[in-house]
């Protein structure tokens, strides 16, 4: 059975990124290569919490980033999400002003999801904050996933 892969809103962010930075370049590229060679090895899922992110404002290939995951299995939106959220700003695990952040954790652990991944490395794919993650989950009873960077799913040959 494929792990499942929850693809928050930074991938396809990344995937269709402009920017001309040495580590937006990388960080396309890593993306990119992950979405086409190693994609088909999991189950990707996204929420409607990240067609919800790519749909708002005005910003650069959006309606190549909607594209690229709106045909993804999509997690539902319960009410029991807004309450792990809660308990994620409440326990500073995730700053107010960053809940987006906080949605992405609440549905992949709530789901019980194997990896999220992404290239938020402040909130997310931080492991300073793991084991405070880890901690509130099991106090919820609920699953923490493996949360990394597209890099990190690529074969040692492949970085």
């Amino acid at each position: 059975m494929k792990k499942t892969v929850y693809i928050e809103t930074t991938i396809p962010s990344y995937y269709y990124e402009t920017r001309k930075s040495v580590r937006a370049l990388a960080w396309r590229e890593a993306t990119r290569k992950w979405w086409k060679n190693y994609r088909k090895f999991y189950n990707p899922i996204i929420s409607e919490f990240v067609l919800f992110e790519l749909e708002r404002g005005h910003y650069p290939a959006k309606k190549e980033k909607f594209n690229l995951v709106k045909n993804l299995e999509s997690l539902s939106h319960l009410a029991v999400i807004d309450d792990i959220v809660d308990e994620y700003i409440k326990n500073q695990l995730v700053p107010r002003e960053f809940g987006g952040d906080a949605f992405h954790l609440a549905y992949a652990s709530y789901y019980g999801v194997d990896f999220l991944l992404t290239w938020n490395c402040n909130n997310l794919a931080n492991p300073n904050k793991f084991h405070h993650m880890n901690v509130i989950n099991n106090r919820l009873k609920i699953n923490t996933p493996i949360i990394c960077t597209p890099i990190q799913l690529l074969t040692g040959e492949e970085v």
